[in-house]
């Protein structure tokens, strides 16, 4: 899963995505509707691959966090973000059970769902142990020499 290109613009409903970058700002793409905006410097933009999540051991990154819903919902949809408060905590206890639960609020694990779902359906989820695995399979298949063809023999009469 690649969060590098994907923002969260404050005052702007959903998630973008990173086209190009302007002189006074940059141009972005809506994931919901694919409508095109252009963003000023002045904007209060996040990258959500620079996002993360308190926990009692420190701060998890938001890419841990949604891998670690992938995970769970083997790939699928999470729970919606419009359950009640102590659904979303109890399911967000489940994904990240050492999430802060004084400094992580209720909005925050809505937006952190809504997020996922939003991603989740326009197919940029992908747990990271399928990745995991696919990166060793290439790596198994890089390493493992290859057979030489055996040379053929001249035959004499």
């Amino acid at each position: 899963m690649n969060l590098e290109k994907i923002l969260a613009i404050s005052g702007k409903p959903g998630l973008y995505v990173l086209k190009v970058q302007t002189r006074t700002g940059f141009v972005a793409e809506s994931l919901a509707d694919g409508k095109k905006i252009t963003v000023s410097l002045k904007s209060n933009v996040s990258l959500l691959s620079e996002i993360s999540v308190y926990t009692y051991d420190g701060e998890k990154p938001l890419k841990e966090v949604m891998s670690n819903i992938a995970e769970k919902e083997n790939n699928g949809p999470a729970i919606s973000h419009k359950e009640d408060n102590t659904a979303l905590a109890a399911y967000f206890k489940e994904v990240l059970p050492t999430y802060d639960e004084e400094r992580v609020y209720a909005s925050d694990i809505k937006k952190i769902l809504n997020w996922y779902n939003t991603l989740q359906a326009k197919g940029l989820i992908e747990a990271e142990t399928a990745v995991e695995e696919e990166v060793e399979a290439v790596a198994a298949e890089v390493e493992a020499p290859a057979e030489k063809p055996k040379k053929a023999k001249k035959v004499t009469e």
